[in-house]
């Protein structure tokens, strides 16, 4: 008999999908048409105690602020924004009221940054402390992102540094890899982990410089802008919208925005690895024309870089021009999957 562990969390998706309308899976959220010019983009997002978080690493007010953010960051992912969320909680008997009521104090921090509010939710016993956010967030839809709308040629652009956080946990897991770095350093990776910013600012910026070329252009019909966010790293984001828009991509090593603490602190291949691999950074990865995605980064300044381009095909590839390393073939093996051995 077939086991979950068999098979593997993307497997077990591809099987679920299957119940679900083929138009509204695949993306980072749902998109439901509700009134005329709105749609409703609906995510949820399960944690749990030991997975996601536990006392080692995450207070309970860290916690909270995790969850909220993974939540409103596939909203952003999707160019929504959001509108409210409801809360499932499944405790122990034995848990402390007062943990509970943290968890909440770092969910509402996070959520009063981006005004939206907790609209409801449920509570049940369980052995083991679970989390599941449901967010509700509303787009044009004009103005939807989607994984399937990459076209080649497009320029690759990542919103942020990536593997931040990944190099936080490991801190927090391991305090001793962390003796060559100075205290406002440590401090910073770690609050990279424990408070990841989804990057909801984005969109205004980012249809600011579509409407502006729309106008010029004289264009009717919408440019595509395809993405997702980078929660379970860079690398399984561009596979997946690689595989989504049915295309390849060709990325640039050194152009992958790796934090500047990494340089007097890892080998080059470590760092490359947290970047590409270590997940949870919440940053956008966005598919555009080559002269639009310069644009925006222009605008989003430091952090913010083009680090490839769409190509013809189906490989992820990264090469490095001055060939000091060996070209990769980028794959999901690497990453964190749920089930895996």
């Amino acid at each position: 008999m077939t086991k979950v562990k068999d098979i593997g969390e993307q497997s077990l998706l591809e099987k679920l999908q299957r119940f679900c309308p083929a138009e509204i899976t695949g993306d980072d959220a749902a998109v439901l048409e509700t009134a005329p010019g709105k749609s409703l983009v609906v995510t949820t997002d399960v944690l749990v105690d030991g997975v996601h978080f536990s006392n080692l690493t995450t207070s309970p007010e860290d916690a909270g602020w995790r969850a909220a953010a993974a939540n409103l960051s596939d909203l952003a992912a999707m160019g929504a924004s959001p509108l409210g969320i409801t809360v499932g909680l499944g405790l122990p008997g034995e848990l402390r009221v007062s943990w509970v009521e943290r968890l909440y104090e770092g969910m509402t921090e996070c959520l009063q940054k981006y005004n939206t509010p907790i609209v409801g939710g449920d509570v049940v016993r369980s052995p083991v402390t679970t989390l599941a956010i449901t967010a509700f967030g509303q787009v044009n839809p004009n103005q939807i992102i989607r994984r399937s709308a990459a076209v080649v040629g497009d320029a690759i652009v990542v919103t942020g540094f990536h593997g931040a956080s990944h190099a936080g946990l490991q801190l927090l897991l391991h305090p001793e890899l962390g003796q060559n770095l100075k205290d406002a350093e440590r401090a910073a990776l770690i609050h990279a982990h424990q408070r990841p910013q989804p990057r909801l600012d984005v969109l205004p910026i980012l249809q600011k410089i579509l409407n502006s070329q729309s106008k010029i252009q004289n264009l009717k019909s919408k440019i595509p802008v395809a993405g997702m966010d980078s929660s379970d790293g860079l690398a399984d984001a561009i596979i997946q919208i690689c595989r989504a828009s049915s295309v390849g991509a060709v990325l640039e090593r050194r152009q992958i925005p790796i934090p500047k603490i990494f340089n007097h602190w890892l080998p080059p291949e470590q760092a490359l690895q947290y970047a590409l691999y270590g997940g949870e950074d919440f940053e956008l990865v966005l598919c555009l024309p080559q002269e639009l995605a310069s644009a925006l980064v222009q605008h989003l300044g430091e952090g913010a870089a083009i680090v490839g381009k769409i190509t013809a095909g189906s490989t992820v590839l990264l090469y490095d021009e001055q060939k000091k390393f060996p070209d990769q073939v980028l794959s999901l093996s690497q990453g964190f999957q749920h089930f895996k051995s």
